[in-house]
């Protein structure tokens, strides 16, 4: 990451500089791609208020924070925590588009639950059908293998031992239970 740091009305001092690169080296942890990301910061000393602005782009998003105290040091501390909570929520939209929850304006897609207006929830429950893939024949282990990879608390599938529908489901206690329905 690029960390390009300017001083306005303050001396640039080597330590001042120094602690603000390796503070702002902690958020390449929540960038992609670090090679293109690029970090501007301005700090700044107006009477007694310390500035700290900062500017980062990064994975094709743009983000801005400040943040002023009466330390420069406590500023840039700021600064950084509104930095690193602006990308963690960039970084949780980024996984609810792959996941199909968000599209890329950030409204809720396909995949997303929809809302249900208070009146209307009290009113009636809603059943709403859900496609089941075509369900090929696997063993418990396997159905168990898959439910864990998934968010569902549920998975139907064809048992491959006994060839009847069984349902494997996730307990309170994150133990496992299957129903297997003797017809």
């Amino acid at each position: 990451m690029d960390i390009q740091i300017e001083f306005k009305n303050v001396d640039p001092s080597e330590h001042l500089k120094e602690y603000a690169r390796t503070r702002f080296e902690k958020l390449t942890k929540y960038i992609r791609r670090e090679d293109s990301a690029v970090l501007s910061a301005m700090l700044e000393v107006d009477r007694y208020r310390q500035i700290v602005e900062v500017k980062l782009t990064a994975d094709n998003v743009q983000l801005s924070a400040q943040s002023e105290s009466e330390d420069m040091y406590a500023s840039i501390d700021q600064v950084l925590d509104k930095l690193r909570a602006q990308l963690k929520r960039e970084k949780d939209k980024s996984k609810d588009r792959r996941k199909g929850k968000l599209d890329k304006q950030g409204n809720p897609g396909p995949l997303a639950e929809p809302e249900v207006p208070v009146e209307e929830a009290e009113a009636q429950p809603l059943i709403i059908q859900e496609d089941m893939p075509d369900m090929k024949p696997m063993t418990s282990e396997e159905a168990l293998i898959q439910l864990e990879e998934t968010e569902r608390n549920f998975l139907v599938f064809i048992n491959a031992d006994n060839e009847r529908v069984n349902v494997l489901y996730r307990k309170n206690s994150g133990d496992f239970g299957l129903i297997d329905p003797r017809m």
